[in-house]
């Protein structure tokens, strides 16, 4: 009996296990899987999770963010990409894109967190030494510097952020840079100050694109190229003469502004702060002043007809140019051309001293045409001078190269001269070895011709002393033999034909019939 007992508790106990570990397993999916749907915080790309803690010490009436992560509200401590788990019973957060500054813009970080500035500050107070977007700005105010183009994770609760473009200044013209956050100048009286010091700066900016912080530093243009204004614009440019008779007139002044001066002339002239618009503003206040004034008081000096002279009118001009520029370039502004186009002096005069004028005119027009024709008479001459000289050079040059020619063909003849005497001498030795050479050959000739001759008598003497000396019979004989083997048949019908005739002559019988013992030698 205690023996089933036990056995029944045992069971009990086993299903009591069972039923533990399997609740303890449920509990631990469900634990889980709340946990991973209620302490997950996930942050995409691009995004920010603001972080605010539900327990803890609580803020003060001052304070509008947490301090520490052990005070309530919101945290400096922000969330990047990623997944992240916090208690959702001691934290709450909220996920938040990124603020994003565009290409060709800039970011102006003002801080809404920190102590408060001080009276006439507006430039919040930055801690180097830290991240500027969670402890580093330790005043409220706008924050030194600008955010280029980028993605920065900016607490909304912390900062607030001002997109805006930068500053571009134009060619042509120059950018008067303002300090408006500086430290106080060490010359406070003076229009411009050293660089970083509060005021408007000496040195200015050139053409280009600035990043600058507007509430930092203000750039204003100013235009530096050449601008060009009419006198008489929309009014009478006059004045009275000596003699009291008004005279108008109007002309061009064209000027700039220097740049190396661009700063003194924007903080002179620009009351209105007008800008860009500072050439209006220097043509009201300098130009027509300073030309108005010259016109005035230096045409009040002389009469209405001097006007129309050429001479006073010339004097006059030039000296109104000389003027603008001597009274224009102390204030900072060049005047490139400043001349007087027109002069309308009073009709009353003008007309008679119009005509002596012309009078005038054509008298010194005939003069000069006379000059001219007395210039053109001595120009003529001179081209014939220059033409008779020419010729004669010319002449002489081929006398000289006639006679450098002649010289030349002499020496060349000469040349030959002695080329055909050597070689006539030559060929005259030639000849007398010829005939040296002919005569010794004549010798030799000879004597080998008397030398046959004696050979060929002595041959024919012997033949004859073979005939027993009779001449006639050895002839007869050597014509017998030349004839005979010419003829081969002799047509005669009888003795007494004439052929056989031609062979009595031989027929008739020797006085000594000798058979020649030697034959003659025949003829080479």
């Amino acid at each position: 009996m205690s023996r089933q007992r036990v056995e029944n508790q045992g069971l009990k106990a086993l299903l009591y296990s069972t039923g533990g570990i399997f609740l303890l397993v449920i509990a631990l999916l469900v634990g889980g899987w709340m946990a991973f749907n209620f302490f997950r915080v996930d942050v995409s790309a691009g995004q920010m999770a603001i972080l605010t803690k539900k327990t803890g010490i609580d803020l003060k009436n001052m304070q509008e963010v947490a301090p520490t992560a052990d005070t309530k509200g919101v945290q400096r401590e922000f969330l990047l990409e990623g997944r992240h788990w916090f208690n959702p019973y001691h934290w709450d957060w909220e996920v938040v894109d990124q603020k994003e500054i565009g290409e060709g813009e800039m970011g102006i970080l003002i801080s809404l967190t920190g102590d408060d500035l001080g009276y006439g500050e507006f430039i919040a107070k930055v801690d180097s030494t830290k991240e500027i977007f969670k402890n580093g700005v330790l005043t409220k105010g706008i924050v030194p510097g600008v955010l280029r183009a980028g993605r920065y994770p900016i607490n909304p609760y912390l900062f607030d952020i001002e997109i805006t473009e930068p500053i571009v200044i134009s060619a042509g013209y120059y950018g008067v840079v303002t300090n408006l956050a500086g430290t106080m100048p060490k010359k406070p009286n003076t229009l411009l100050v050293e660089k970083g010091e509060r005021g408007v700066e000496k040195e200015t900016l050139e053409a280009g694109t600035y990043f600058k912080n507007p509430y930092e530093v203000r750039i204003n243009q100013v235009d530096c190229r050449s601008q060009t204004v009419n006198l008489a614009k929309n009014k009478d440019m006059g004045f009275p003469s000596k003699d009291g008779f008004w005279v108008s007139l109007d002309g061009t002044i064209e000027f700039r502004v220097m740049p190396a001066k661009a700063a003194e002339v924007y903080v002179t002239f620009n009351d209105e702060d007008n800008g860009e618009k500072i050439d209006e503003e220097i043509i009201r206040k300098v130009i027509m002043p300073i030309a108005r004034s010259y016109c005035r008081v230096e045409g009040s000096k002389i009469s209405g007809r001097d006007f129309i002279d050429g001479k006073t009118r010339t004097i006059f001009e030039e000296n109104f140019e000389k003027v603008m520029r001597l009274e224009c370039e102390p204030l900072g502004i060049e005047v490139v051309v400043a001349k007087i186009t027109k002069i309308f002096p009073p009709e009353k005069i003008a007309e008679p001293i119009r005509q002596r004028g012309q009078k005038k005119t054509e008298v010194e027009q005939y003069e000069k045409q006379i000059e001219q024709q007395v210039e053109e008479q001595k120009l003529a001459i001179t081209q014939q001078m220059i033409l008779r000289k020419q010729a004669m050079v010319v002449a002489e040059q081929e006398v000289v190269k006639v006679t450098i020619e002649a010289e030349r063909e002499q020496e060349v003849a000469v040349i030959k001269a002695n080329e055909n005497l050597g070689v006539a001498k030559l060929k005259l030795e030639a000849a007398k070895d010829e005939a040296e050479a002919i005569t010794s050959r004549a010798k030799a000739e000879a004597q080998v011709i008397e030398f046959n001759n004696q050979a060929e008598a002595a041959g024919w003497k012997r033949a004859v002393e073979a005939f027993g000396g009779e001449g006639a019979e050895y002839a007869r004989y050597v014509m017998n033999q030349k004839l005979a083997p010419a003829y081969r048949k002799i047509m005669a019908n009888t003795e007494s034909s004439p052929i056989m005739k031609i062979f009595e002559s031989f027929a008739a019988p020797s006085k000594t019939a000798v058979k020649p013992a030697v034959k003659p030698p025949e003829k080479k």
